[in-house]
C-alpha cells in the first residue's frame, strides 16, 4: 500500500513538472505556506520606551492587516519582539539573534541614531535588512538598511529657514539644546555651519547637552531667557526620549511663551506630549513629514486602523492613542517591503534589495511617497507644526510635494559627490 501511495505521488510529480512554466523549485516555492519572520527591534522599557513602544504597536498592527490581505507570497508574516530596553549595546545582541538565530526575512526598528550605529555592523556582517523609521543626523548610506524618516534636508534645515523667515519669527539668535549623543551633535554641527553660511555670528548661537533620562531642566530654561534677552532668539530642541516632558513642563513654569522665544523640536510629537499640559505650550512648534492632523482618506484609515487595533490590544488609554511620524514611516516600510519581495517573488535579502528601488506608496501624510532608486532613502514632504492646546499639530507650512533625501550634507566639508547625494 505504501509502495503505490510513493508511486502515484511520484507520478502526479511528473505530470506536474511535464506542464509548460512548471519546475520543482515552483511546487516547493507554492506548497510554503510557513510564516515569514519578521523583526522588531524596539525599546518597550527604559529612557527611550515614551517614543518606541508605540512604532512596535504599529509594526504589529500592519502585519495583521497585511495577514488579513493573504500575508505575502501567500505566506503569514509572524512577528519576533524582543526588548532592546534603551541599552544601546544590546541592540546589537538583539540584532544579531534576530538575523542569526530566528532568521527574519527583515527587521523594522531602533529610534535613536547610537542604537542604529549599534546594529549596523551586525546588520551588514550577516546580510540582513534594517528598515529605519525615525529622522536622523544623516552622513550615513549602508546597503542593508532602508531610512523612511527624514533626512537633515527634509526636517532640520527647512525648520531653521522657517524660524529665520517673517512667518517664523525672523530669528536671529539660536539656542540649541540636545541630548548628548551622535543625533543632536551631528545634526546641531549641520545647523552651525548652515548658520554661519547665512551671517550668523559664533556669539549668536548657544549650544547645550544633556543626559539620557536628564528631568532637571530649570537652570537651561533659565539660560534660554537669559540669551533670548540678546535679540530674536529660537530654540532648536534634538532633547529625545522621556526627558522631553520635564523640558516642556519647565518652559511652561518659566512661562517661556512660543511668541516670544519659539521652540522648533525634532523629536517631539503627538506620542510625546499625550503626557503634558500643553496649554501654555501653544504656538512652539515641531518639524516632521507627517501628522495626525493631516486631512486624507489614507491619513483618516490610518488612525481609524491603529485605534481599532489599541482597543482590541488593550493597549493603555485606547481612546486617547495618537498616531506621529515615525509611526507612519513604520507603515510606510512595512508595506513597501512587502511590495518589493512580491515583485523579487522571494525574501532573500540580495533580491528584495533592488527590488525596493523606486517602490512607491500612498501614505497617510496624503502624498504617494518614492524609495530613492539609489540611496535607500525615502523621498518625503516637510511639514511644521504648531502645538495646539488639545496636543495636536496645525499645519502651519508644508512643502507641495515630496523632497528628494540628501544624506550628505552639503554643509559638512568633503559631502560633495558622495554615493546617493
Amino acid at each position: 500500500m505504501t509502495q503505490r501511495r510513493d508511486f502515484i505521488k511520484a507520478a502526479a510529480a511528473g505530470t506536474a513538472l511535464s506542464l509548460p512554466g512548471l519546475t520543482a523549485s515552483n511546487i516547493v516555492f507554492a506548497q510554503d505556506k510557513s510564516p515569514i519572520k519578521v523583526g522588531v527591534l524596539h525599546s518597550l522599557s527604559g529612557t527611550m520606551a515614551i517614543s518606541e513602544t508605540a512604532l512596535k504597536n504599529t509594526a504589529l498592527m500592519t502585519f495583521e492587516e497585511i495577514n488579513a490581505k493573504g500575508g505575502v507570497l501567500g505566506r503569514p508574516l509572524e512577528a519576533v519582539v524582543v526588548d532592546p530596553a534603551s541599552n544601546w549595546p544590546l541592540f546589537a545582541e538583539k540584532m544579531r539573534q534576530l538575523i542569526s538565530q530566528d532568521k527574519v526575512a527583515a527587521t523594522f526598528g531602533c529610534w535613536t541614531s547610537v542604537s542604529r550605529k549599534s546594529v549596523l555592523p551586525v546588520v551588514e556582517e550577516l546580510n540582513g535588512l534594517l528598515f529605519y523609521p525615525v529622522q536622523y543626523e544623516g552622513e550615513e548610506l549602508s546597503q542593508n538598511v532602508f531610512y523612511t524618516g527624514a533626512a537633515p534636508n527634509q526636517q532640520a534645515i527647512p525648520a531653521v529657514e522657517y524660524l529665520m523667515g517673517k512667518g517664523g519669527g525672523n530669528a536671529k539668535r539660536w539656542f540649541l539644546v540636545g541630548t548628548d549623543y551622535v543625533y543632536p551633535r551631528t545634526t546641531n554641527k549641520i545647523l552651525r555651519a548652515f548658520l554661519k553660511s547665512k551671517g550668523v555670528a559664533e556669539k549668536d548661537i548657544e549650544e547645550v547637552y544633556t543626559p539620557f533620562g536628564h528631568s532637571d531642566y530649570q537652570t537651561i530654561v533659565a539660560n534660554i531667557k537669559k540669551f533670548a534677552a540678546g535679540g530674536r532668539t529660537a530654540v532648536v530642541s534634538t532633547i529625545n526620549g522621556d526627558s522631553n516632558v520635564p523640558f516642556y513642563k519647565e518652559l511652561g513654569n518659566q512661562g517661556l511663551k512660543a511668541k516670544d522665544v519659539p521652540v522648533v523640536a525634532f523629536s517631539v510629537g503627538e506620542e510625546e506630549l499625550r503626557g503634558i499640559d500643553t496649554k501654555p505650550l501653544v504656538g512652539h512648534l515641531a518639524a516632521w513629514n507627517y501628522f495626525m492632523s493631516v486631512k486624507s482618506p489614507e491619513n483618516d484609515k490610518f488612525i481609524k486602523s491603529y485605534k481599532t487595533w489599541a482597543a482590541a490590544n488593550k493597549v493603555p488609554n485606547p481612546a486617547t492613542v495618537v498616531t506621529n511620524d515615525p509611526m507612519e514611516a513604520t507603515y510606510v516600510g512595512i508595506n513597501m517591503w512587502k511590495q518589493a519581495v512580491e515583485k523579487a517573488k522571494s525574501t532573500d535579502v540580495d533580491k528584495v534589495r533592488p527590488a525596493m528601488a523606486g517602490q512607491t506608496f500612498k501614505a497617510p501624510c496624503g502624498f504617494t511617497l518614492t524609495m530613492d532608486k539609489t540611496n535607500h532613502h525615502l523621498h518625503r514632504p516637510v511639514m511644521i507644526g504648531e502645538i495646539q492646546a488639545n496636543g495636536q499639530f496645525s499645519v502651519v507650512y508644508r512643502t507641495k510635494e515630496p523632497i528628494r533625501a540628501n544624506p550628505w550634507s552639503p554643509f559638512i566639508p568633503g559631502n560633495e559627490g558622495k554615493q546617493g547625494a
